[in-house]
């Protein structure tokens, strides 16, 4: 589960659901894993979209800016999302 902060759910990457959204409020890494994903559009305050991810910790499809990108599932677990609630 994720972490509920004064009725905000906060998850990583990694665990949301295919088809979810929510905006990235935290990167947990260093200045190299930061840097990786902000050149991929990925970075705090950006609104990302889960697409699908491989079974076993693969890859996790990714919706920013009308793009999709793959990042690692290594990756994903370290993006900290604020999950939209189900329009």
């Amino acid at each position: 589960m994720g972490e509920v902060v004064s009725e905000r759910l906060v998850l990583p990457l990694s665990k949301m659901g295919a088809g979810q959204s929510g905006t990235v409020v935290e990167i947990v890494g260093g200045h190299g894993l930061v840097r990786r994903l902000e050149a991929l559009g990925i970075r705090p305050g950006k609104k990302v979209s889960k697409v699908s991810s491989m079974l076993f910790r693969g890859p996790v499809m990714v919706r920013v800016d009308n793009v999709q990108v793959a990042i690692g599932f290594g990756m994903a677990s370290r993006v900290m999302v604020e999950v939209h609630a189900a329009d």
